[in-house]
């Protein structure tokens, strides 16, 4: 297999540029979520999906549909409820009564960025066709296959608190999800600007509100995805992402440790991050920095940690703490002259 060429520093540092461009517009609109923005473009540098848990309120739709805005994007929201079926997300086939034939006509996931509003709410068939979808990125109606576009990603939002009436996520499609992102509430200063930017007329149903132009562009989304591919990664790092990923699997406290897939999502996590801060080389504090999001929905606390109150992103940084990072060879892991 012939690996790509590697990024140099010049094109790396103008898709930090573009990226921080991007991210300055996100933060003027999307008010104290800074942290929850970087993950987010992550996501879609990455080349993946994200989950967001966070209670309502707290701007999980807002910062994906300003997300889809300033990449002008095409963007779909779906409303997850236990009465949905497959066919309302992927589409169905419809009888042409004149041409006496039947037509497919797709369904919301037929869109770049895709939210999926309370994903935990719909029945495990959906979530199969969902989970189709993002592993495959095309969809299968009545035996026929259908392509989803390059961009596709979903998005999707869960409540963390309410729990009637849901369905919890199989660990196979947890583990679908590049990011698991933690949406909070915002601090007293940023909750004020929020109140300062309503009076000022800001309104999430308006886009025209947003102040926000089309600073990217699918096209340079496109790029940049490919960017990320070239971003160099020493044998030094990757030997650092898989202890940190097999170190879960030997944490007592752990009954299912990372998989595999998990080293490959954070391998990809960690060149978006080194993207984004206009390096064309990953460091062991990008991984550091991913390795909470990408692990904490793919490991699973024995029932006696749980009693103990313990959560999966202790344990996740506990083994942050304990595996050795390269950091002592760093002068090795920076561009060459």
């Amino acid at each position: 297999m012939t690996e790509p060429t590697p990024l140099s520093p010049a094109e790396a540092a103008d898709c930090g540029t573009r990226l921080a461009g991007l991210l300055d517009g996100l933060e003027g609109v999307v008010i104290g979520q800074q942290k929850v923005l970087h993950q987010l473009l992550v996501t879609l540098v990455a080349g993946g999906h994200a989950l967001l848990e966070g209670v309502p309120g707290t701007a999980k739709t807002l910062s994906v549909q300003v997300l889809a805005e300033a990449l002008g994007c095409s963007f779909k929201r779906i409303q997850f409820t236990p009465d949905l079926m497959p066919s309302d997300v992927t589409g169905v086939n419809v009888l042409n009564q004149i041409e006496q034939r039947f037509e497919f006509h797709p369904g919301p996931l037929f869109a770049d960025l895709v939210l999926g509003d309370e994903i935990n709410r719909a029945p495990a068939k959906t979530q199969s066709a969902l989970l189709e979808a993002m592993s495959e990125g095309r969809t299968t109606v009545d035996g026929a296959t259908h392509e989803l576009g390059d961009l596709f990603t979903v998005f999707a939002t869960q409540n963390p608190v309410e729990y009637e009436g849901t369905y919890p996520l199989p660990e196979a499609q947890l583990d679908r999800f590049l990011l698991k992102v933690l949406v909070g509430y915002p601090d007293r200063p940023a909750e004020i600007d929020v109140l300062r930017r309503h009076r000022a007329g800001f309104d999430q149903r308006e886009p025209a509100t947003f102040g926000i132009g089309h600073s990217l562009g699918r096209e340079g989304l496109g790029e940049l995805r490919a960017a990320a591919r070239r971003v160099r990664v020493e044998d030094e790092v990757l030997e650092y992402i898989a202890d940190l990923v097999r170190s879960t699997r030997e944490d007592p406290t752990l009954v299912i440790g990372a998989s595999p897939r998990a080293s490959v999502a954070l391998l990809r996590a960690a060149q978006a991050c080194a993207l984004i801060d206009g390096r064309d080389y990953v460091i062991p504090d990008d991984v550091k920095s991913m390795a909470v999001p990408v692990l904490r929905h793919r490991v699973m606390l024995s029932p006696e940690a749980e009693i103990d109150g313990a959560s999966t992103d202790e344990r996740v940084e506990s083994a942050i703490a304990q595996v050795a990072a390269p950091e002592s060879r760093d002068a090795e892991l920076t561009p060459q002259p």
